[in-house]
């Protein structure tokens, strides 16, 4: 149920943050909108404590935060003051419109991660895929009104009514919401 409420709230999401992208389709065909973001930042360690397992990273504005890690960080040990981590955020929804009786994407959810070979660090990502139906479109608005999987309409704004053109009532939207985060421990240059 969390799961179905959050796709939809990122349907809308989407739709009002989409500008562009939407590729305008053609008769009988379907439609996909896509948006991507990554996010990159940058820390250096400046305290390790191995006893308690935490590390405080510094921002390059100075900011420091303090994290303790669990077991499952295999080569804490490995961690030096002055290495510097970098972490990358990517994640991305696509959209895929369905005229009637087209069939619709089936609901997964999938997970995987690693570690990184030579170095500290390791990734992770997920990926969810749903299908909701269009109940309701309003290009007055405009607005576009969803039922989830769990049978709950919602209703929501969209700030480009172009991502709304060849929607229509009875139109099916599959959303597939990606995410991935790497990090990665870099060892301070020789000096």
């Amino acid at each position: 149920m969390l799961k179905s409420f959050a796709c939809a709230a990122l349907l809308a999401a989407a739709f009002a943050q989409v500008q562009g992208q939407a590729q305008a389709p053609a008769p009988a065909q379907d439609k996909t909108v896509t948006k991507q973001n990554e996010a990159t930042a940058t820390f250096t360690i400046k305290a390790i404590d191995q006893a308690t397992r935490s590390v405080t990273l510094r921002q390059a504005n100075g900011d420091e935060d303090t994290f303790t890690a669990g077991p499952e960080v295999t080569r804490f040990n490995q961690l030096k003051v002055g290495d510097t981590i970098k972490a990358t955020y990517h994640e991305s929804l696509v959209f895929q419109v369905r005229k009637p009786g087209a069939p619709a994407a089936a609901p997964t959810t999938a997970v995987a991660g690693g570690r990184l070979k030579d170095q500290p660090g390791g990734a992770i990502g997920a990926q969810q895929t749903m299908s909701v139906m269009v109940k309701a479109v309003d290009m007055k608005v405009p607005s576009i009104t969803i039922v989830t999987p769990d049978n709950r309409t919602l209703t929501r704004k969209i700030a480009d009514a172009k991502n709304l053109e060849g929607v229509n009532p009875g139109d099916r939207i599959d959303i597939t919401y990606t995410q991935a985060l790497l990090v990665a421990a870099e060892p301070t240059p020789a000096k």
